[in-house]
């Protein structure tokens, strides 16, 4: 018996041991960092900012790689078809992982095939218009869009269950007004419409190219829709100062995120790496010319709570538009 316990004693140290030999070898590889939209929009930027130091963190190359479509579930699709050992590492938000299968019948992915590793940034979201648009306030903007109901005003999203398409939604069910949903691909390219006068408005993410084309008049900021006005944007009102929109309030968040089954020795060596970049006076300077707050340090437990909230907190959105998978 004694033997029996001792081998299994010896038995279990082993295992132990490759898994710390695992967690010291990973990555073995080039990390792959899929970002769900193409070049040039804020979910690039934030990760053209990470890439360099998580890899000094890591010891190997973290390597960009952008892939819009299907509201950003293409790129987590391909998180999710490679092996789950840690070297696709998918740079997510509520947008793709939690809003595109509710609304999307051709994503197969479910929100609990991923697990949050860590946030990484924070951003607020604003109501921007093509700079003809004669609205100058959420107001004005809600009083055009009711005027225009025989022909709508356009605005335009990342795709059919974005946030932001829900966030619009909402506005039509608070209001009662009417809106004509245009989707995109990507912010980028959303953005150089609304400056070309294509379409008449969105809600996007603030970006500094955002604020640069607002100060050439070429587009207008009208409204922020965070809880309270960002430092950032100290002179835009919030959604919430407006007649129309009282109590409206949304902020989106951008973190790293793994299959679920990925080895926790890989999980917990890329959580202190994500933290300690977080950490890095240039990676959080960097994220605030960019206009995104660096997100606060979490443990796993933290971060897996947090991202239950935020599941939970989407899906009762989509239930209360009654969005529907097309």
């Amino acid at each position: 018996m004694r033997k029996l316990q001792r081998s299994i004693s010896v038995m279990a140290g082993l295992l132990l041991g490759a898994g710390a030999v695992l967690a010291q070898a990973w990555p073995t590889k080039p990390v792959n960092l899929m970002v769900p939209y193409p070049a040039g929009g804020p979910s690039d930027a934030i990760a053209r900012i990470f890439f360099s130091p998580l890899g000094k963190e890591l010891g190997q190359q973290v390597l960009v790689e952008n892939l819009g479509g299907v509201s950003g579930a293409l790129a987590a699709q391909k998180v999710l078809a490679a092996p789950a050992d840690g070297h696709f590492i998918f740079q997510g938000s509520p947008n793709e992982v939690i809003l595109s299968p509710l609304a999307n019948a051709a994503v197969k992915l479910k929100t609990e095939d991923f697990r949050l590793v860590h946030p990484v940034a924070d951003a607020v979201m604003v109501f921007v218009v093509r700079k003809d648009l004669p609205v100058n306030s959420v107001d004005e903007l809600i009083a055009l869009a009711r005027k225009s109901a025989d022909r709508p005003l356009t605005y335009g999203s990342v795709g059919m269950g974005s946030l932001y398409h829900l966030i619009l939604e909402n506005v039509q069910a608070q209001t009662g007004v009417k809106l004509a949903h245009v989707p995109y691909k990507g912010n980028a390219p959303l953005l150089q419409d609304i400056g070309g006068g294509q379409v008449d408005f969105a809600v996007l993410v603030y970006s500094a190219a955002m604020g640069a084309l607002a100060e050439q008049g070429r587009m207008k900021v009208i409204g922020q829709l965070g809880a309270q006005r960002s430092e950032l944007l100290k002179n835009v009102p919030t959604a919430s100062e407006s007649q129309s929109l009282k109590n409206f309030s949304y902020k989106i968040w951008t973190g790293f995120m793994v299959p679920k089954n990925t080895p926790e020795d890989v999980v917990v060596r890329l959580h202190t790496a994500i933290g300690k970049t977080l950490q890095d006076p240039a990676v959080r300077a960097q994220l605030a010319l960019q206009t995104q707050q660096a997100a606060a340090p979490m443990t796993l437990a933290e971060s897996a709570k947090f991202f239950e909230t935020e599941t939970a907190r989407y899906r009762a959105i989509a239930r209360q538009i009654n969005l529907q998978p097309q």
